[in-house]
């Protein structure tokens, strides 16, 4: 990863930052996410995001935000598991910045959040996708048809998991 781009956790003063990168990168992504609302691309719809209960980690460079991984659907109890979703900006793919944001994800999931296991689907044609969850530890564990909204259609994905640890949650 470039010594330029730091990984840190989103604060809610991101908004601005991060709704340039997704205007920025919209047709970089346009492949791979689901046709958004105008209000997304938005300082006021990225601040209601940032606090709609998921974690956020940004990879930064400057002020500039280059790259993001989501957990959301964050449970805790018995089943302490969490889907995982990142992207990096058009403009700084190949410079393992992906990898990065999942390292650092896995590694506040298990430290931080106590989670047992990390989720994440995948489009089967996002090839450098696949290399960041392969690199990460994750596990195949499904295919699953026609799963999500993607550029218009429903896209099957497949579905793999990386299990963090196997202690026992704590007690309620």
């Amino acid at each position: 990863m470039d010594v330029s781009v730091v990984v840190r956790e989103g604060r809610a003063e991101d908004a601005e930052a991060l709704a340039e990168a997704l205007e920025r990168n919209r047709g970089h992504m346009r492949a791979t996410e689901p046709v958004r609302h105008p209000l997304y691309y938005t300082a006021q719809g990225q601040a209601a995001r940032l606090a709609d209960g998921g974690r956020r980690w940004f990879a930064v460079d400057g002020e500039r935000i280059v790259g993001c991984a989501t957990l959301s659907g964050i449970v805790e109890g018995p089943f302490r598991s969490a889907s995982l979703g990142y992207w990096v900006d058009g403009g700084y793919t190949g410079r393992g910045i992906a990898g990065a944001l999942v390292d650092e994800v896995l590694r506040a999931a298990e430290e931080t959040l106590g989670l047992h296991r990390i989720e994440a689907c995948v489009l089967p044609y996002n090839h450098a996708s696949l290399r960041v969850l392969a690199r990460a530890g994750f596990e195949r564990i499904g295919f699953a048809p026609r799963y999500l909204h993607i550029d218009g259609e429903w896209r099957d994905h497949q579905l793999f998991q990386r299990i963090l640890h196997d202690e026992a949650p704590p007690l309620a």
